[in-house]
């Protein structure tokens, strides 16, 4: 596994989710009561930001057209067919790394 520093734990309040840029991907990351949680940041119905969206527990909505995804899965709220890539998170100190290889497909 190749985990890569994304980002810090206080970079990303509790109950929120942000998007990075790493290794040339942009991610979602989220803090969902303290855990984090790392998906695609391409909504699938048109590739709306969701590192931009809203979080509300476990899901977050895409701002562009509010497609809905459970960030601990990647599935698509309303469908469980369908979802974006989801990826290993490390918490290590007061650092957020993810492991972009080990991806896990929705």
């Amino acid at each position: 596994m190749a985990f890569e520093r994304v980002a810090s734990v206080n970079q990303i309040a509790w109950g929120s989710v942000r998007e990075f840029q790493t290794a040339g991907k942009t991610i979602a990351v989220a803090n969902v009561e303290g855990k984090f949680y790392a998906i695609n940041n391409a909504c699938l119905h048109r590739g709306g930001p969701l590192g931009q969206g809203t979080l509300s527990g476990k899901e977050v909505t895409c701002p562009w057209h509010g497609w809905s995804f459970d960030v601990t899965n990647g599935k698509v709220s309303h469908s469980n067919s369908a979802g974006v890539a989801c990826y290993p998170v490390e918490v290590r100190g007061d650092d957020i790394f993810l492991d972009l290889e080990g991806s896990i497909l929705a």
